[in-house]
């Protein structure tokens, strides 16, 4: 067959992305994958019933889940893909449900406004705007969406979370900080695994209750303890001998960043380590496009947020006073920078 050149094909489906986006979002939010898990396959007429679809689109609904590799079909009967059934059903350990609710109900809509964004360089969310932390400004003021939102974070931190405590060497260290820890998912998993370590989940004071509704329920709780901390207004942080700081500098700016850092090196006890994480742009800035895009939402959410590569992390770590750097892939889109005091 003769060379026709370039096909349409990979260009229709990037900017028509957003209609698998949304299925995707849909079926997490409408519970697909959830009552599949929980009720075994089931049919297009029961899907109707059990989760409420009306019956005009519903088998072009399922059947594009299909086409994505989110559902399986056998005959008439959908079932969870190995991949939905790990990450898309409530209630699992790996699942991402509490982070895409969030990314539905919030920040589909605001990046709608990407080219003001990117025009403007100011945020587009609920603050319409304005210059204001959106954690100031919406999400630790209003209830609903604080919930939202630290849901989403113990879903996006849960690989990460187990991951630092299994193969870092809390041999060396009886003692850690999480900082910015929302539901306590990693501070708790640490505790967890390394029964003699004495765990610190450091966040605003809203965030406490729910914080101790999550540690409640694990039999580490007796070493996991929540300090009320805000990391600009006060002058130290609480000391440990290991600081984890996870989907946090991406939030503010490059200043901002070395600030908070240089209050962590002071509060990480001699001989001991910082721990970041989290979404980090590959060094030649060509292939690691969720990190990308990521950046592209700390514009859409913030005043002054970006990713950055892990050598800006490491340079940032130095600047601090830390010593070293090592980068480590962690499972999924994240990677983990560890340096020494």
């Amino acid at each position: 067959m003769p060379d026709h050149g370039p096909t349409p094909e990979r260009i229709l489906e990037l900017g028509q992305g957003f209609w698998a986006a949304k299925a995707l979002l849909s079926a997490t939010t409408l519970g697909v994958f959830t009552e599949l898990d929980r009720n075994g396959p089931q049919t297009v007429e029961e899907l109707e019933r059990t989760i409420g679809l009306h019956p005009r689109s519903s088998q072009d609904f399922l059947d594009a889940l299909v086409a994505l590799d989110l559902l399986d079909r056998d005959h008439y009967e959908y079932r969870n893909t190995p991949e939905a059934a790990a990450f898309l059903v409530e209630g699992k350990p790996t699942s991402f449900v509490g982070w895409f609710e969030m990314v539905n109900d919030r920040l589909y809509p605001f990046w709608g406004d990407l080219e003001t964004a990117l025009q403007t360089g100011r945020p587009q969310n609920e603050l319409d705007d304005a210059q204001t932390h959106p954690f100031e400004g919406v999400i630790y003021t209003d209830d609903e969406i604080l919930e939202q939102f630290v849901g989403a974070m113990t879903s996006f931190s849960m690989a990460a979370a187990d991951v630092i405590a299994h193969e870092f060497p809390w041999a060396d260290h009886d003692s850690v900080v999480d900082l910015g820890t929302s539901e306590g998912v990693v501070p708790t998993r640490i505790a967890e695994v390394n029964d003699h370590v004495h765990a610190i989940g450091a966040d605003l004071p809203r965030i406490e209750r729910y914080f101790q509704d999550y540690v409640a329920e694990s039999p580490a709780a007796d070493r996991i303890e929540f300090r009320t901390v805000d990391f600009f207004a006060d002058e130290t942080l609480p000391a440990a001998d290991v600081y984890i700081l996870g989907h946090i500098l991406h939030d503010w700016s490059h200043d901002e960043t070395r600030a908070i850092l240089s209050k962590v090196f002071e509060a990480v006890a001699p001989g001991g380590a910082v721990v970041v994480y989290g979404t980090m742009i590959d060094e030649e800035r060509r292939e690691a496009t969720l990190p990308l895009l990521m950046s592209l939402n700390m514009l859409i959410e913030t005043p002054a947020g970006s990713d950055y590569t892990a050598g800006e992390c490491i340079e940032w770590l130095h600047q601090a006073g830390f010593e070293g750097g090592e980068a480590t892939p962690l499972p999924g889109p994240e990677t983990m920078v560890v340096a020494r005091k």
